[in-house]
């Protein structure tokens, strides 16, 4: 289905010049080649094609252009030719010549002269004839399985230059009518790399990737000017395979990982719940997750409980299994022991919504509380917490989240992923079950048989039933006992809020059994995949469709190994199942008041589907050969052996169905024409076109042959076995087809990104043009999906979601091509990293939408069965060999050549026995619709008859059952192994002994060994002589078979182990092809070795596959290796493949050992290390005495050794360090392998850069950094310190603030005291500052992220209209600096406010900032000991043996002269010139910790108790008395000086551990810093520069060297001019200069000259000083992970600290900074509680029953109410006005910076000690109603923020409900400021519909007194002495009491107690009763037995 237009000549053309032409049909361009320099005539004759998916209409429109060619300028059109194909449609075939038109459509005298060749779809028009254009000899005629996408084959706006492409000119000589396969086309086997061949030798071949002088010719896009910002180029594989592509790219990784369980662990921290619904509450929190529960501490009477508690949940699961566990988090109401309590609320998400956001983290979110019980309720809640799930190696970043002030906007903050919309609505979701069919039996049959002889019944062995499992509930269907193919029918309703936060349904068909039920099978719906969230999105949908499920084998056995496969975990090994089942989702309107309201899962009928709902039933054929199986395990290997191919039951001989269950009736039409969907292999005669047609699934048992020793392999030579299978599904066919089409887009993308990747890795020249080709590539294949997949037919069984799946993908893909195409203009060298990770966003995107979750035709697994055993088997997807007419469509193996690996199932998978090949097989298969399979056996390797068996003799569509191959070719294999690197540690001693394995179909060679290294040079020729290949040789060349290299660590006894393995493809020379340039000799390339999933190492060699024609091997091209070494029969690689070497030096710097551990159990006393590199090598010197002094004596040495030209060709360094004994004894101590030497190797610096940097003076202006607006908020810390800060102002909005306040009349003071005093500031208010300032920064970098993205976007939705604005938009920001930096010089006098002082915090280890301090001297660590053999066990930390120190220079010799000749040049320090001596030295290391966050709870409590404990060398501190009680975010504050000697002592190590009061204490975490290297770093780690210099005060210089000192010396090393102090603030250093204050003031403020500020400011910016320059570690504080070494990987917590470090020969440092935690204050309120009014009445009034309450006011401030006071009690108030006049006192002790009330107490009474507690400032106010026989009735509270709540209203009248439910709008005060309040506030509280509303209203006085100040005018309690409070004025009603008595008790027990007394009578009545009888009854008993 095709167009084809054969452009033949242009005539008549006028002048001399270079032409070019080009055709353009339905969007898609094709150029011609340059002609030079013609004439009157242009004879082009090249043929273009277009594959049309869709018919060609008749009035589309196809155009030439003709253009006149510049190199330089546009091309100019000459003119312009349109043609309506009408014509062409109907006949077919059409030759034109005609006149061209100009632009102004008149005709010109330039004539064209074309060909049009169309044929339609379904084949109306035309066939092709075989020779029709192209006149090469023996190619397959068009149109057979080329090239899958051959839109893409032609290289846009290239010369295209494959010969059988069609797009090409049919008069080039016909012997190069083969182009090359070699390694582009099958990418080099490197799991779909597609690496360009070698850039020399490129030119004639293809144009792969383009030289600029390429371009020059070939560059004609938009418009041909050679702008090199838009060559874009398409994949090396597009444009060379053109061939005839019969195999397809085998899949390297090995191991399924997907079953094997993994450490997680889910952390939640619950900080408080707000606006809880409900009165008077004592609130606790259950958290949940999987099965496990813990528990908060309650609070008592609150509606905004504050918590702050962590809990860590460990677990050891699959992933599968963890990210469908759910957490969920619920609020009870006065939970207690003997209780459970009643829920307020909950909210769940299963544990895969976290790890999927960003960090795997929520960070302080609101998790929004609903109430599962009832729908209408609205919510009940929210609860503010933090929930992490991390899993090995994940590391968790706590955001220091720049939004914390924002944190109380509850709507801003809510707990849900992006995207979800806040007001979640109840949905019901329907899932529907109908039927199941094709389960397996699930009972022995002994039983049955049983039966059956006794009743003489037969019944199917199952009882199934269906169980779907969503958000943590389940529902089942009922049980069909005894059924295969049970009915059900029945519908299972989950109703739970949408969108759920929970991903996936699990369905599973479960059967049924008396003692434990058993899954069959399971099958999970990922929600994602079959609803769409957009705005033109739709609800979930499914079905009704048939889902398949898979498990493990289907013969049954009692125990079933493979069990867990049928839960859903790992990958299924057989078809177990399929059932029909549908979905919808209907939202609930909560308003309706018939909704039914629970929430329980409900079981109900369903009304039953159609038959055909599914599609209509047709049937396919499928055909498998198998043309090898070599590589068979030998194990197995004495057996015969078959395999077997099934799909579905059918095909299934051993443990399919006893019998089918034949519904067909073959009478009807097709319309009834149903039946068992899962056919065996019926026998019964189908008679029909092909005779009787009886499926042949197996191939005949067959006894393998040796290989060598640890293969066989099946002597398939020239007759291959063939299968096939007919089997009946529902046609639903395009599903997959529409998968297809985007399964190769996306190949097509990750294998052009995979190009584009591999080019930047190996610095090939211009990857950003193979970019703009993959782009141009995904754009044209998303408007093809789009055409494609318009035309699908609108057939009864599409359900909803096909056509909401379609209508979203083709969006999705336009969109996306849309996208392509701008982004394509927006690739520039610059901009090439970030463009890059957005296409990678479409890779995945794609390979999303292509998942089609409704399935169709069950996988087919192939499986190799041995003695009637199930050995290995393969899975391939039914789509990937799916047969379509239209290319795109076609599954991407079918009617291929597929290599697979078979591998073991299930769990025997796992590790090393997955890693073993099973098998390797060949083999074709391909799935059609029967009536399609005329050709079917297209794509298999010409030259073979078929062998039918007897039946299907003479029939020719009767498929065969071998194929007899008649040709065969003969070649030698030259396997080049060079060297491979970065291998596995297979031994002990951390080494290996390798070598490689070479199979190539059944022959296998091996490299020799190679003894003790990772990084073998085997430098040998494998020659496999006499390789029989089957079929045409032209297939051969193109397409040859891979060759598998496996890597073995030989060991002296036993099997050699496995190390790793990988595929390559040789390179092809037919008999009659030259032996030359461009494609031999081959080169060598780098291979990635895979051990299971992970990495291996590479392989570094090259293939040739040689045919030996005619002539014999005389023919074939000597072998001429390197003569000046002989190996025996070893034969070295030959010349031309072997790299080039030249001269290098290689220097070494010797430093030191550190923490060699123990060999053997003997320490490590004499080491040396021994360096080596491509044989050559050099020895350091011995150290003599390890204890005593580790470094070397003699600092650097070298050796010289031949190298390739090629830096990606360099072989690794091994480094090795040996323990020297005693009689010349050496021992290995570790090892370590340097792979690439690139970042050592030294490149002149370039002479130009030199002048330009020396001449002239730069002036760097310091202004001081454009100050960071702050916000004058509180600032939260961090999650759970809660550490609060005040922040200045700037200048500016002071005043603002100021002009308001004088409008309110002379409030100006009150500002006035917020500025600090410099006497009031610590360090810690420079740590909070510096805080701030990171938060702020970290919000600045958001934000302008979130621009970029935004600015991105608009850029690719407006294409180029965007890009000059932008281009505006860059210039702009320059000038600005510009501005700013002529300002800067005022800026100072403007600021006469003081500032804090700032240090810098990083939220990482200073380490991760400077690049691990390795600037000059680098870590290497030392291995030993084997690598586990499954990836968990053995990670590198615990192979680690020490650690050598040291460096390494690599240059070419002889070095330039201008080096050597520098002042001061040492040549015995060579490249390593100003190094410091390594001779030992004192330090004194002082420590600061400031404190710890997120700890890992330690005690069952989940808290611990955690104390520092710091070891460096000898020294050991604990400071375990000042353990920090229950406390996960202790602050420590502290700093410790230890004295240590460098190099013995040079490992720190910073320990947390929690103190116990009995056993010993546990390490929570550890961090271990390297001194050493912050010591002698050129970044001075010393101790940090601070921002500023003063001598006095909170920041005092902590350096005992003055800036001034520390800049000369920096200098002095650094050989740079200066420093230069002139007059006038500068200085000079090198040529720039510096500019600064130079007046000081010290304590007394007398002001001195000084020059430290200036010399301060030059190392502030010291980076920008030429040569020497570097960044200097600013005065700071890191944040460190602490790690336990017993759950590696997972954080367990973090600690924030500093080190300084002083050498002890210099002046002695200062005292150390106090940084101990700022001391709460002790502060006093007063609160006096005057008047109450509008209080609810509670009571009726006994005589007149009207309406009364007793009042009371309950206050407190403390979180527990363990400081809870009352007034007395105003009786009887009618008015709800209550007069009291009361005082409360509440002593605190308060933390200004954090806004903290701290409390101690203990928690139980079996506590050892007091906890410490930080809590917000509340006051919590209550009004009640006093009753004295029964409990008080609660009416109503308000609580008080003290920083910030209302003012009070004047009058009880202004008092509303806004004042609690507004507080944004409201002024607020802070009691803090404002000392003394007054005024009345309302108390509120929930009536029955939950909503808010006034119970009353206080006047209240609040007075804030500092401890002293209360101590000079104290006050009494309520209205006690001193300072007295006058008796309330109450009216004499409330006194009824005792006036009246009798009338109360009367009321009392008439109205209230009267039932009650009445009860407690009748009681006290029966027990009389009881009590006589059992007194009198034995004397009675006594009487009637006597008969008295």
């Amino acid at each position: 289905m095709a167009l084809q237009l054969q452009l033949r000549t242009v005539s008549g053309l006028r002048g001399r010049a270079d032409r070019i032409a080009k055709a353009a049909f339905r969007g898609l361009s094709f150029y011609t080649r340059v002609l030079e320099s013609c004439e009157d005539e242009a004879r082009f004759d090249e043929t273009f094609r277009w594959p049309v998916a869709s018919n060609v209409d008749g009035n589309e429109i196809l155009e030439i252009q003709v253009f006149n060619y510049s190199k330089v300028f546009t091309n100019r059109l000459i003119g312009t030719f349109r043609m309506v194909l009408q014509k062409v449609v109907e006949e077919g075939h059409v030759e034109v010549m005609d006149t061209l038109i100009d632009d102004n459509n008149s005709a010109i005298q330039t004539s064209i002269s074309i060909e049009i060749r169309y044929q339609a779809q379904d084949g109306t028009v035309g066939t092709w004839s075989d020779k029709e254009f192209l006149e090469t000899p023996g190619l397959r005629p068009e149109g057979d399985g080329r090239c899958p996408l051959e839109t893409d084959s032609l290289l846009p706006g290239l010369r295209q230059s494959s010969d059988v492409s069609p797009g090409k000119s049919s008069q080039q000589p016909a012997d190069r009518s083969f182009r090359r396969a070699g390694k582009g086309v099958f990418s080099a086997m490197k799991l779909g790399k597609a690496r360009p061949t070698k850039d020399d030798h490129r030119k004639q071949d293809e144009p792969a990737v383009l030289e600029a002088e390429d371009l020059d010719r070939k560059a004609m896009r938009l418009g041909g000017g050679l702008d090199p910002d838009t060559i874009s180029l398409a994949s090396v594989t597009a444009v060379t395979t053109n061939v005839s592509n019969k195999r397809s790219k085998p899949d390297i990784k090995m191991e399924p990982s997907a079953g094997r369980p993994m450490d997680y662990q889910v952390s939640v921290t619950i900080i408080e719940a707000r606006q809880l619904v409900g009165l008077n509450m004592d609130p606790v929190v259950c958290v949940e997750v999987g099965e496990e529960k813990k528990y908060t501490s309650m609070k008592e009477s609150t509606n905004c409980p504050y918590y702050n508690e962590y809990f860590v949940f460990d677990f050891h699961v699959p992933p599968d299994v963890m990210f469908d566990k759910i957490i969920k988090l619920s609020v009870i109401h006065s939970k207690n022991l003997l209780r459970s309590g009643t829920l307020v609320g909950s909210f769940k998400m299963d544990v895969g919504t976290v790890y999927t956001q960003p960090e795997h983290q929520f960070y302080h979110k609101w998790a929004i509380l609903s109430d599962p019980e009832d729908l209408t309720a609205g919510l009940k809640g929210y609860l503010k917490c933090d929930i992490a799930v991390v899993g090995k190696g994940d590391n968790i970043k706590t955001p220091h989240k720049a939004n914390e002030t924002d944190e109380d906007d509850i709507e801003g903050n809510l707990l849900l992923p992006d995207g979800v919309p806040p007001e979640r609505q109840w949905a019901r979701f329907y899932i529907k079950i109908y039927r199941a069919e094709g389960l397996p039996r699930m009972n022995t049959s002994i039983m049955a048989n049983v039966k059956k002889a006794l009743i003489g019944e037969n019944k199917d062995l199952v009882d199934p039933y269906v169980q779907v499992v969503f958000a943590g509930q389940k529902g089942k269907t009922s049980v069909q006992k005894s059924s295969y193919e049970p009915l059900w029918n029945e519908q299972i309703i989950f109703t739970e809020m949408f969108p759920p936060l929970c991903k996936r349904i699990k369905v599973q068909i479960r059967d049924s059994d008396k003692v434990n039920d058993v899954a069959i099978g399971t099958h999970f719906i990922d929600l994602r995949k079959i609803s769409n969230e957009g705005d033109k999105g739709y609800l979930p949908t499914f079905g009704p469709a048939w889902v398949n499920m898979y498990g493990s084998t289907r013969n049954y056995t009692l125990m079933d190994e493979h069990q867990e496969l049928n839960e859903g975990l790992g990958e299924g090994v057989s078809f177990r199942a399929r059932l029909l089942m549908s979905l919808a989702v209907e939202i609930l309107d909560t308003s309706n008041p018939e909704i039914n309201s629970s929430t329980e899962v409900q079981v109900e009928q369903a009304t039953s589907v159609a038959d055909n709902c599914t599609g209509k039933m047709e049937e396919f054929f499928l055909f498998g050969a198998f043309l090898e199986a070599t590589m068979i395990d030998r194990k197995i290997g004495d057996k015969p052996i078959n395999f077997e191919v099934t799909i579905g039951n059918y095909g299934n001989q051993i443990d399919g169905m006893a019998k089918p269950v034949l519904r067909r009736k073959k009478e009807g039409g097709d319309g009834d024409e149903e039946e068992s969907e899962l056919l065996q292999n019926s026998s019964e005669d189908e008679g029909g076109e092909d005779g009787e047609m009886v499926s042949v699934s197996s191939s005949q048992p067959m006894k393998p042959l040796v290989t060598d020793r640890n293969y066989f392999h099946l002597p398939y030579f020239e007759k291959k076995p063939c299968i096939y299978i007919k089997s009946w599904w529902q046609d639903q066919r395009r599903r997959l087809y529409n998968a297809n089409i985007m399964d190769k887009i996306a190949d097509k993308l990750e294998e052009g990104l995979n190009d584009v990747q591999e080019m930047i890795k190996t610095e090939k020249p211009h990857p950003e043009r193979r970019l703009r080709g993959v782009l141009e590539e995904l754009s044209s294949g998303c408007l093809r999906f789009v055409t494609l997949a318009d035309k699908d037919q609108h057939h009864a069984s599409r359900t909803r979601l096909d056509r909401e799946r379609l209508k979203s993908c083709m969006r999705e893909l336009e969109n996306m091509g849309q996208q392509a195409t701008t982004l394509r203009s927006q690739v520039k060298k610059n901009t090439m990293k970030d463009k890059l990770k957005l296409v990678q966003n479409f890779l995945q995107k794609l390979r999303f939408l292509a998942d089609e979750p409704q399935h169709t035709i069950p996988d087919i697994f192939i499986w190799m069965i041995s003695n009637n055993k199930r050995i290995a088997y393969a899975r391939v997807p039914s789509k990937d060999i799916l047969y379509s007419i239209v290319d795109e469509e076609m599954g991407k193996d079918c009617a291929k050549v597929k290599t697979v690996f078979l591998k073991l199932p299930g769990k025997r998978g796992f590790g090393p026995a997955g890693w073993t090949v099973q098998a390797k097989m060949e083999i074709y298969l391909w799935l059609g619709l029967n009536k399609q399979r005329k050709d079917f056996l297209s794509g298999l390797p010409c030259g073979f008859e078929e062998k039918k068996i007897a039946r299907g003799q003479n029939l020719p569509s009767f498929p065969p059952i071998s194929l007899l191959y008649t040709k065969k070719q003969v070649f030698q294999l030259r396997a080049h192994m060079y060297q491979a690197r970065s291998l596995f540690a297979a031994d002990s001693s951390g080494l290996s002994d390798p070598f490689a394995r070479v199979f190539f179909t059944s022959q296998s060679q091996c490299t020799e060994v190679l003894n003790e290294t990772l990084c073998p040079t085997w430098d040998q020729l494998l020659v496999f002589d006499n390789v029989e290949l089957y079929g045409e040789a032209h297939e051969m060349r193109d397409d040859p078979p891979i060759i598998v290299i496996e890597i073995y660590d030989q060991d002296t006894v036993g099997k050699a182990d496995f190390m790793g393995r990988t595929f390559a493809k040789p390179v092809v020379k037919m008999s009659d092809e030259q032996y030359c340039p461009p494609r031999f000799p081959p080169q060598l390339e780098y291979y990635q070795i895979y051990r299971g999933n992970s990495t291996a190492g590479d392989l570094l060699a090259a293939f040739e596959l040689l045919q030996i024609g005619p002539g014999g091997k005389s023919d074939l091209p000597p072998i001429d290796g390197p003569t000046d070494m002989d190996r025996g029969p070893i034969l070295p690689v030959p010349l031309g493949i072997r790299p080039v070497l030249s001269k290098y030096r290689v220097e070494i710097l010797f430093w030191g050992l550190r923490d060699l551990k123990r060999v053997n159990l003997a320490q490590v006393d004499r080491p040396r290390v021994d360096i080596e590199c491509a044989g050559k090598g050099v020895q350091s010197a011995l150290i003599q005495n390890y204890k005593k002094n580790p470094n070397f004596s003699t600092l650097v040495k070298w050796f010289e050794v031949d190298l390739p030209e090629n830096e990606l060709l360099h072989p690794p360094l091994n480094i090795r360090v040996v323990d020297c004994r005693a009689f010349g004894r050496y021992t290995l101590v570790g090892s370590h392998a340097v792979s690439s030497l690139r970042k050592f190797i030294y490149r002149p610096p370039d002479k130009k850069a030199q002048h330009w940097n020396m001449t002239g003076e730069i002036v760097v202006n310091m202004e001081p950094e454009v100050p960071i607006k702050k916000m004058e908020t509180m600032v939260k810390l961090e999650a759970n310190s809660d550490a609060v800060v005040k922040v200045d102002v700037s200048e500016e909005e002071k005043e603002k603030k100021k002009k308001k306040k004088k409008g309110g009349g002379g409030g100006g003071e009150e500002v006035e005291e917020e500025e600090p005093d410099e006497s009031m500031l610590d360090w810690w208010s420079k740590y909070f500052a510096s805080i701030e300032t990171m938060k702020e920064q970290l919000r600045q970098q958001e934000a302008a992220a979130a621009e970029a993205e935004e600015k991105e976007e608009m850029e690719i939705a407006e294409g180029f209209k965007g890009q000059a604005k932008n281009k505006e938009k860059s210039k702009a920001p320059k000038d600005d600096k510009k501005k700013k930096q002529q300002s800067a010089p005022e800026l100072p006098e403007k600021k006469n406010k003081q500032k804090i002082d700032e240090l810098k915090v990083f939220n990482k280890e200073l380490e991760a900032e400077f690049d691990n301090f390795e600037d000059w001297l680098h870590t290497f660590n030392l291995l030993r000991g084997k690598i586990g053999d499954n990836d968990d066990n053995a990670t590198e930390e615990e192979r680690i043996v020490g650690r050598f120190k040291g460096s390494m220079c690599v240059y070419k010799v002889p070095l330039p002269d201008d080096i050597t000749k520098e002042a001061g040049y040492d040549p015995n320090f060579g490249m390593f010139q100003g190094i410091p001596s390594n001779d030992p030295i004192n330090v004194l290391v002082r420590v600061y910790i400031v404190r710890a966050t997120d700890l890992h709870p330690a005690d069952i409590n989940g808290k611990a108790d955690p104390y520092i404990a710091i070891k460096l060398g000898k020294t050991d501190i604990k400071d375990k008395e000042n353990y920090i009680s229950k406390q996960l975010n202790p602050v420590f504050g502290k700093s410790f000086d230890i004295e240590a000697t460098f190099p013995m002592e040079s490992m720190l190590t910073v320990a947390v551990y929690d103190w116990d009061l009995v056993g010993t204490d546990d390490l929570i975490g550890e961090t271990k810093i390297d001194l050493e290297n912050r010591y002698y770093s050129k970044h001075r780690a010393t101790c940090g520069v601070s921002q500023t210099y003063s001598i006095h005060g909170y920041n005092v210089w902590r350096d005992p060297m003055k800036p001034s000192q520390i800049l000369s010396k920096l200098c002095k090393e650094g050989k740079v001019d200066g420093p230069h102090f002139g007059p006038g603030g500068r200085v000079k250093v090198a040529n720039r200069v510096f500019t600064g204050p130079t007046e000081i003031e010290d304590e007394n403020g007398q002001k001195k000259q000084t020059d430290e500020h200036l010399a301060l400011s030059v190392l502030r910016h010291w980076e920008d000083i030429p040569r020497a320059g570097c960044k200097l570690v600013p005065e700071h504080v890191e944040t460190r992970p602490l790690l336990n070494p017993d759950k590696p990987g997972i954080e367990q917590g973090r600690l924030e600290m500093w080190v300084d470090m002083f050498p002890m020969d210099m002046p002695a440092p200062g005292p150390a900074t106090d940084i101990s935690p700022r001391k709460p204050k002790k502060y006093e309120l007063r609160v006096i509680v005057w008047n109450t009014d509008e209080v609810i009445l509670e009571d009726d009034d006994y005589f007149t029953g009207e309406k009364s309450s007793d009042i009371f006011v309950r206050g407190w401030l403390k979180g527990q109410q363990e400081d809870k006071q009352d007034t007395d009690v105003h009786y009887h108030s009618l008015t709800g006005e209550g007069n009291f006049n009361w005082r409360y006192i509440f002593p605190f002790d308060y933390l200004m910076a954090e806004e903290k009330i701290v409390i101690s107490k203990k928690e139980s009474m079996f506590s050892w000690d007091e906890t410490e507690y930080k809590i917000p400032a509340r006051l919590t106010l209550q009004v009640w109603d006093a009753d004295h026989f029964s409990a008080d009735d609660f009416l109503g509270a308000i609580e008080l923020d003290l920083n910030r709540f209302p003012r009070g209203a004047k009058t009880s009248k202004q008092c509303s409900l806004e004042m609690v439910t507004n507080e944004a709008e409201l002024p607020m005060v802070s009691i803090f400021k404002q000392k003394r309040v007054k005024g009345w506030w309302p108390f509120v509280a929930r009536d029955e519909n939950d909503e808010l509303e006034v119970t009353g209203k206080v006047e209240a006085e609040l007075h804030l007194l500092t401890a002293e100040e209360a101590e000079k005018s104290p006050a009494g309690l309520a209205r006690n002495e001193p300072d007295p409070l006058e008796k309330p004025n109450r009216p004499d009603t409330s006194f009824i009491w005792f006036l009246n008595p009798l009338k109360s008790i009367k009321y009392l027990i008439c109205t209230r107690y009267k039932w009650l007394i009445i009860k407690i009578v009748l009681a006290l009545l029966l027990l009389i009763m009881v009590a006589l009888f059992l007194y009198s009854m034995p004397g009675y008993m006594v009487k009637k037995l006597l008969g008295a």
